[in-house]
């Protein structure tokens, strides 16, 4: 297997408002309201396998239509995937998206149902050792995962979202990832410093949206990666952006190419990701991308 995720997929639902904010009204008309399997690892493992390799994802799921329409899915798409099952129900968000493609999410992790949730090894295990690489999304279950990824013969990424630099709950995944993505948003200078010196990572994006992103590597500068304009495809939802950029990155350094090159691919699929509405309805392919990066060589 080239890619294995842990965690990180869930429902998400999709509201199209005139405006963010929202406007001071009791209510607002709003385009049809659309539901999809989503949420952050789904996004690189479906990115992933629209880009060609061989991936799988595990998860712990609720037990319920949620959950019900999450294996459907998977199974549809023929993405191996192995699930726990649990009454506290599966993750959602509703996601509010404005005309320009912004969004704001509200994000229903289940908590407390799954804070401190004890999870069989075997959920990641079996996959583990035959993978050449894992990709392990903030949930807190797969925490307990980290000691057998540390012994295992992979290498190893997590995306830490708005980390802010400070908060504990994310120091575990930033000091047990190879490459580490993180949004600029909230993040102070030196974290990304803090992550070199605590943990094992060879590379750390900044994602910065509109901004670009920034790739760092020890002892190097920081390369500014700006954002691109895709012709004839405008953006109409920053929903997966991020999460395709993971996974383009991932499919190109796995492929033996540059960290610059792993982020110039990651730039192009994110851009690629902000022309459809919904969550992950339409992710680049490997052919997609390599006509985009061969027209800007």
């Amino acid at each position: 297997m080239d890619v294995f995720v842990i965690g990180g997929v869930g429902v998400d639902t999709i509201v199209r408002v005139p405006a963010l904010p929202l406007p001071a009204r009791e209510t607002i008309t709003v385009d049809p309201i659309e539901s999809y399997v989503g949420h952050t690892g789904h996004g690189v493992v479906l990115g992933c396998h629209r880009l060609g390799l061989d991936a799988a994802i595990a998860d712990v799921i609720g037990d319920d239509d949620e959950g019900d329409r999450i294996r459907w899915t998977y199974q549809k798409l023929g993405i191996p995937f192995t699930a726990v099952l649990t009454p506290g129900g599966t993750r959602r968000a509703v996601n509010l998206v404005s005309p320009d493609g912004r969004r704001v999410s509200l994000y229903d992790a289940r908590r407390p149902q799954y804070d401190g949730l004890k999870v069989h090894p075997d959920l990641w295990r079996p996959d583990v050792v035959r993978t050449r690489h894992v990709h392990v999304s903030i949930m807190d279950f797969a925490r307990q995962a980290l000691p057998d990824l540390a012994m295992a013969d992979c290498s190893v990424s997590t995306d830490l979202h708005d980390w802010n630099g400070v908060d504990d709950y994310h120091r575990d995944f930033a000091t047990a990832a190879d490459v580490v993505f993180v949004s600029a948003a909230a993040l102070p200078d030196d974290a990304i410093g803090w992550i070199f010196a605590h943990g094992r990572a060879q590379a750390v994006v900044a994602m910065a949206g509109a901004g670009g992103s920034y790739l760092h590597v020890p002892t190097e500068k920081p390369v500014h990666i700006p954002a691109i304009e895709i012709p004839d495809r405008p953006v109409v939802d920053t929903n997966g952006a991020g999460d395709a950029y993971v996974a383009a990155f991932l499919a190109t350094w796995l492929d033996g190419r540059s960290w610059e090159e792993a982020a110039q691919a990651g730039t192009i699929a994110g851009a690629w990701a902000c022309g459809s509405a919904g969550t992950h309805t339409e992710l680049i392919t490997a052919e997609q991308l390599m006509t985009l990066v061969l027209s800007r060589d």
